[in-house]
């Protein structure tokens, strides 16, 4: 075996070579995602209106328009550009990692740091770094399903000079392989390239979209309807055209796509500081929406912190053999160490005169581990591993030192020994040998013909507080299942120690009877599912699915990735394995169900900042549809100039930029929140027309009560406009009454500084140019008489509209 690189030649290799990512930020990246805004069809549709403007001589509306979007565009590209890379440096914080030989010393590193040359080490649970031959390997099986789409895993061998692959996971087994390419060079370089620049869409996404789209056909069929009543009036064509596009900008939440990307980011920042890692931005809103969170037991209910606590016989009895048998397999093996093993060398032994021989590594579908040990000519199997299976593999026990044949009676009580310890809450190892013939080399068909020494009991204690965490949970509509592959007896006494109901507990050998309707109405009534498969954690993933439920999967090892595909919201730890945290959107730092609930809890926070949004731009956005197109039919002049459009809108916008800032009612948070369109559309068909009539009434009294010209006019409805749409918001952010319910400091002054600028900028050096006229004093009145109505009556309507999204009390 080649001894690896040295530090320094790594350092100049990857100078060289670049980082081992699969799909690198392009140069120029940035510069792509700026230009990507502008291509925006509003966009392009106002900047043709200013160059028609500037064609005809008309500079000052052309430069107004231009700087409007230079503004816009640059805001969205600066918050979302600054929110991505704030996400960014929090997934470096659990990016996965690779054990390399350097310095003829093996290390840890990050994957990104793995060059081509480089030797590295693999056991069951890592995923591999980079593409790499073979070199040495010990009955090595690796997942490719993810370049092949093979289900099974397939075996590979140092001999044949088969190449490992970088996206790739070890099932089992262990190898030595050396790095022939690295980043996109890899076979999954280009597959990665393609997948890194469109995720695929979430359900929250995907509401986003539909909702866009929905505001779009509006808009659009809006502008033809202007366009149409100002070519029957008889209107100048330029104008109206201005008109027309300045409205349709007016009228669609442009900074929709902002508001979402930095509410979810600052939601994710949140979260990173309470040690809950969000990989992708858009999981946020699946995390605050999941109803059902399935779990295993271990690091979850208990502490997944193991205790030998004793060693017996096969038929119970205190003996020393089976724990100082477990301490040298433990010793001598290799690849995934669990807490059992741990536990097994804290307590020590003797391995004095022995030397390793051999070792079939660990597999899932065997659930046992077997090293080869000689001391002088003896040479003996020690294999350990799940009761069950170790048992079937036994031919005799040993009892005081002697062996007795196994016949159905002694393997009963056997049987009833481990069954006993599992009542109790345990976990169990039995422990087996068997002399064997000296070989080269040793598989799985050597265990065989066992000799049952007895078992190892290990007690892992509950989490503190794990109790009232799973009743905290449950107050908020988060249900939590236990799904595990222990067996039924340790399940059910952990989980009733913590007030799971595990009277309908479901064995997994009941659900390959089932079909998937049949398993969608159980898993819907049944909290704890034991003795279950990966293939059947995910059924039972899907089969809550189905039932329209959002469902999250906590899980850290390889087994358990496919699950956490399958769910909604995948969730790992810091310290799982690699595959599982490659496949998860929440890494928790601590395996904790109170930081997990505090996560979720900041997840419905950011859903409700992003929904407050919605609400106040739909509403606000119906009623101008509304007030600008009934206008246009009845008034000799626009009711307001475009340049005056394009103000309102990007000050309004300003106003919501501080949203995400906002504090959120703690009733939202107590039940899980979804995505609900009707909810908007109802809202959007009552505020908006309710607003609407508030602009007729200033209409009415700009007309009647002050004779208003064109210019007071325009002047009258902005500062009216702008003042109702904006402070509204006061009563949209709030299922509760507004008085009691305290927005944030930020989104208090943002609000009442874009009020005031509306009102001073008529009275400012700027009027002219924005064609503005002072207004005369008497019309404050009426602005604060109207304001105040207007607000309180949309308080009125608003608590039946919103009540079952927000829950007002």
């Amino acid at each position: 075996m080649t001894g690896g690189l040295t530090s320094d030649e790594a350092r100049r290799r990857l100078a060289t070579g670049g980082p081992n990512e699969p799909a690198r930020r392009r140069r120029g990246a940035a510069l792509a995602e700026l230009l990507g805004f502008l291509f925006n069809p509003l966009v392009g549709i106002l900047l043709v209106a200013s160059l028609v403007s500037a064609i005809v001589g008309d500079g000052v509306n052309a430069a107004i328009i231009v700087v409007m979007v230079a503004l816009s565009v640059v805001l969205n590209f600066a918050q979302t550009y600054r929110s991505r890379r704030a996400a960014e440096r929090l997934r470096e914080e659990v990016g996965p990692r690779a054990t390399v030989r350097r310095d003829g010393t093996w290390v840890e590193i990050a994957r990104r740091e793995v060059v081509p040359g480089d030797v590295i080490r693999l056991a069951a649970g890592d995923r591999v770094p980079a593409d790499a031959q073979l070199l040495e390997t010990r009955d090595l099986h690796l997942q490719e399903a993810a370049l092949t789409g093979e289900s099974l895993p397939v075996e590979k061998s140092a001999g044949t000079r088969d190449t490992v692959y970088l996206g790739t996971s070890v099932v089992s087994g262990t190898a030595v392989a050396e790095v022939v390419a690295t980043g996109p060079a890899t076979a999954f370089g280009d597959i990665a390239a393609r997948l890194m620049e469109r995720p695929p869409e979430t359900e929250f996404e995907r509401g986003i979209r539909r909702f866009a789209t929905l505001i779009m056909r509006t808009v659009v069929f809006l502008v033809l309807f202007v366009l149409l009543a100002g070519a029957f009036l008889h209107r100048p064509g330029l104008e109206t055209l201005l008109f027309a596009v300045a409205l349709a900008v007016g009228l669609t939440p442009e900074f929709l796509p902002m508001i979402t990307t930095v509410t979810l980011a600052q939601g994710a920042i949140r979260m990173g500081r309470r040690q809950v890692i969000v990989r992708h931005l858009a999981a946020i809103e699946d995390f605050g929406s999941m109803d059902v969170l399935c779990s295993d037991k271990t690091g979850t209910l208990t502490t997944g912190e193991m205790e030998a606590t004793e060693s017996l016989d096969p038929f119970g009895r205190p003996a020393e053999g089976p724990l100082a048998l477990a301490y040298l397999n433990s010793l001598y093996e290799t690849g995934i160490r669990s807490p059992l093993d741990e536990a097994i060398a804290r307590k020590g032994g003797r391995a004095d005169g022995y030397r390793k021989v051999d070792e079939i590594p660990f597999d899932f579908e065997r659930r046992r581990i077997s090293v080869v040990v000689a001391t002088g000519a003896d040479v003996v199997l020690i294999a350990k591993g799940a009761p069950e299976q170790m048992l079937a593999c036994c031919v005799a026990h040993e009892i005081d030192g002697a062996e007795h044949p196994l016949d159905a009676v002694t393997t009963e009580r056997c049987r009833q020994t481990y069954e006993a310890l599992s009542r109790r809450g345990a976990r169990v190892l039995a422990v087996a040998r068997r002399s064997v013939p000296p070989q080269p080399a040793y598989s799985a068909a050597d265990e065989r013909e066992l000799v049952l020494v007895g078992f190892v009991a290990f007690s892992d204690p509950l989490v503190p507080g794990v109790a009232d965490a799973l009743a905290a949970l449950r107050r908020d509509g988060v249900t939590v299942k236990i799904v595990t592959g222990d067996n039924e007896l340790v399940a059910r006494h952990v989980c009733e120690q913590v007030g799971l109901d595990a009277a309908r507990l479901v064995l997994g050998a009941a659900l390959e009877g089932m079909t998937d309707a049949a398993l969608a109405a159980v898993a819907e009534r049944t909290d704890v599912f034991a003795r279950v498969s990966p293939a059947q954690k995910n059924r039972i993933i899907l089969a809550l699915k189905a039932r329209d439920h959002v469902v999250g999967f906590l899980g850290d090892g390889i087994n358990d990735a496919p699950s956490l595909h399958a769910a909604d919201v995948g969730i790992s730890v810091a310290n799982a394995a690699d595959v599982a945290k490659d496949a998860a959107d929440i890494i928790l730092q601590r395996r904790n169900l109170d930081v997990l609930h505090t996560g979720i809890i900041e997840g419905r926070k950011a859903f409700a900042n992003v929904m407050k949004y919605l609400l106040m731009g739909t509403s606000s956005n119906f009623g101008n549809m509304f007030s600008m197109a009934g206008a246009v039919l009845f008034l000799p002049f626009l009711p307001m100039l475009p340049i005056q459009i394009l103000l309102n809108n990007l000050l309004y916008d300003v106003a919501q930029v501080t949203i995400p800032t906002d504090s959120v009612d703690p009733e939202f948070v107590r039940a899980p929140q979804r995505w609900n369109i009707d909810v908007i559309r109802n809202f959007m068909l009552v505020i908006g027309p309710l607003s609407s009539v508030y602009d007729f009434l200033t209409f009415y009294v700009l007309l009647q009560v002050f004779a208003a010209p064109a210019a007071l006019f325009h002047t009258g409805w902005f500062v009216e406009s702008l003042a109702t749409q904006t402070l509204v918001l006061f009563v949209i952010r709030t299922a509760r009454n507004p008085l009691r319910s305290r927005p944030s400091r930020w989104l208090t002054t943002t609000t009442l500084l874009v009020v005031a600028l509306g009102c001073l900028l008529p009275f400012s050096p700027l009027a002219p140019t924005l064609g503005f006229v002072p207004l005369p004093p008497v019309y404050f009145v009426f602005l604060a008489a109207a304001t105040v109505t207007y607000l309180a009556l949309v308080e009125t309507v608003k608590r039946r509209l919103i009540g079952r999204l927000i829950g007002a009390p």
